[in-house]
């Protein structure tokens, strides 16, 4: 599959304004991503946003879950909005809030490269609901993921 953004290219710096409120300049507004390629098959997605750095240890950015197979995309400014797409169910990110939470990389360690994955599951829904984690998420996918792309932003303060 291939995920793309229309605010950067993979393994290009993200724009300030996806990163967090404590960022100077930082909005918080996610990311716009889309997909193509998936499999037939495809009955929903799952789409996790993680800091690959060493320091933050796979710290989960945006968890969305059920996401409809008829969805090819995630429009900027999405999470907690109506916006998202009907079903899809967003679960709480690392820092405990429901939606997207914007980087925020310790100053001084360097640039962070956040991944955002998407999966292509051959389920409509995973069985699993809110306060889930990614692990319970990860775990649920087994055996049902049919195919996967990632798109790396890269982010440093």
């Amino acid at each position: 599959m291939q995920v793309t953004s229309p605010a950067y290219a993979n393994g290009d710096t993200m724009p300030t304004r996806f990163a967090a409120w404590r960022v100077q300049g930082g909005g918080n507004v996610s990311v716009p991503i889309s997909w193509s390629g998936a499999p037939s098959g495809t009955r929903s997605y799952v789409v996790v946003m993680t800091d690959r750095h060493p320091v933050a240890r796979g710290w989960v950015h945006w968890l969305v879950i059920s996401i409809p197979a008829s969805a090819s995309a995630l429009p900027e400014g999405v999470s907690g909005t109506p916006g998202v797409p009907a079903g899809a169910v967003e679960l709480e990110n690392t820092s405990g809030r429901a939606g997207y939470g914007g980087p925020q990389p310790p100053p001084g360690t360097g640039v962070h490269d956040y991944e955002t994955t998407v999966f292509a599951l051959d389920v409509a829904h995973l069985g699993v609901e809110p306060p889930a984690t990614w692990d319970d998420v990860s775990g649920a996918m087994q055996g049902h993921v049919l195919a996967s792309g990632s798109l790396t932003g890269r982010f440093e303060r």
